[in-house]
């Protein structure tokens, strides 16, 4: 397990996007590295956890939680597949393209060593948006990406340091709950009804995730006491 790129974005003026200014760092391009890592503060403030890759739109992308974005190699040759075009490393904006490591079937809270120094902590799943689909330049891709249920992760740093491409990458530890990745995707835009199932992930789960997922047990909750009532 390793990374094959670390790649950064820097802003840039697109039509395809609605952020204010116009402004996205989605393009990512793969770079020589070494890469500083770090926490890089709450949502709204902070931005990405990469030194040098910029997030424009804070509201929505970035902080803690969403520090670094890891897309598997394996995925990205998949969607080679299915939409019949290259895909390099960093077109999905992501931050890390690893190699040998199920990112969907990670679960939420599992720990990652990347490199020497650094580790990260796996918090939620992707959720494709408007930008996405623009940069991608596929008709309809935020339900194609939707549909493939290959989101992959978005992770908080734990320790921080430095990464390159090549760094192996371990497992450090895996907690004992059944909440993958993909599971959290599910459950955040198709299948609504596994959200009170994720919140078994506890505090590792990413707060909007959580709060999203005790909202709907708490409604399920009150309807399911209605019911009987009834």
């Amino acid at each position: 397990m390793h990374l094959i790129s670390v790649n950064l974005g820097k802003a840039a003026s697109v039509a395809y996007t609605d952020t204010e200014g116009g402004l996205t760092g989605i393009a990512k391009r793969p770079v020589e590295g070494p890469v500083r890592v770090f926490a890089p503060g709450p949502k709204g403030v902070g931005g990405s956890g990469l030194e040098g890759d910029d997030v424009c739109s804070r509201r929505h992308h970035g902080g803690d939680h969403q520090a670094v974005y890891a897309y598997a190699r394996e995925d990205l040759e998949w969607w080679e597949l299915e939409l019949g075009r290259e895909l390099p490393g960093g077109v999905f904006g992501e931050n890390l393209t690893t190699s040998g490591i199920d990112v969907n079937g990670a679960l939420i809270g599992e720990r990652w060593r990347v490199g020497a120094d650094v580790v990260l902590e796996v918090a939620s799943a992707r959720i494709p948006c408007r930008t996405f689909q623009g940069h991608l330049d596929e008709r309809g891709w935020v339900r194609t990406f939707t549909r493939a249920v290959l989101p992959g992760a978005y992770l908080r740093v734990v320790q921080e340091g430095y990464v390159r491409a090549g760094d192996p990458v371990e497992v450090l530890h895996r907690p004992d709950h059944d909440v993958t990745v993909a599971m959290l995707f599910r459950a955040l835009t198709t299948e609504r009804e596994l959200l009170p199932r994720t919140l078994a992930a506890g505090e590792a789960l990413e707060p909007e995730a959580r709060e999203a997922a005790r909202a709907y047990a708490e409604r399920l909750g009150a309807t399911v006491t209605a019911d009987v009532r009834n």
